[in-house]
């Protein structure tokens, strides 16, 4: 989890610099580096994430998705798969040369996961007993 967090939180930010790209030296470095964090190590992290969230409901037990703030938390995880494959498709598109966004836009864009963190570990400390 923490792996997919990090990929999350530094992907966007390597989206901002590269908005801010001018030359093409800058460019393609900045292909590079979003590439090999989105293949290799934040897509792993999430799919690593998601398996073991599986496997932990299966050993604890299907009755617990009755849980109001377990649903809750689910919730959070989808949009945060779903913000996982918008940044992939953000990656396609600066990898075609095709940015739509401002690095304003990225910096505000940036910031997303960490709203949805503070959710996560808020329902999880918060959890009734």
């Amino acid at each position: 989890m923490v792996t997919w967090f990090a990929g999350l939180f530094y992907l966007p930010r390597l989206f901002v610099y590269h908005a801010e790209a001018s030359d093409d030296a800058s460019n393609q470095r900045f292909k590079i580096m979003e590439r090999k964090l989105y293949y290799g190590i934040t897509t792993p992290g999430a799919v690593i994430t998601v398996v073991l969230g599986f496997w932990l409901l299966h050993i604890i037990g299907y009755h617990i998705l009755s849980s109001l703030w377990l649903q809750a938390k689910l919730l959070l995880v989808a949009v945060l798969i779903i913000y996982h494959i918008y940044c992939g498709k953000l990656l396609i598109d600066f990898k075609n040369d095709n940015n739509q966004h401002s690095h304003v836009w990225y910096r505000w864009f940036n910031e997303f996961p960490v709203l949805i963190l503070i959710a996560v570990i808020l329902l999880v400390e918060l959890q009734p007993i």
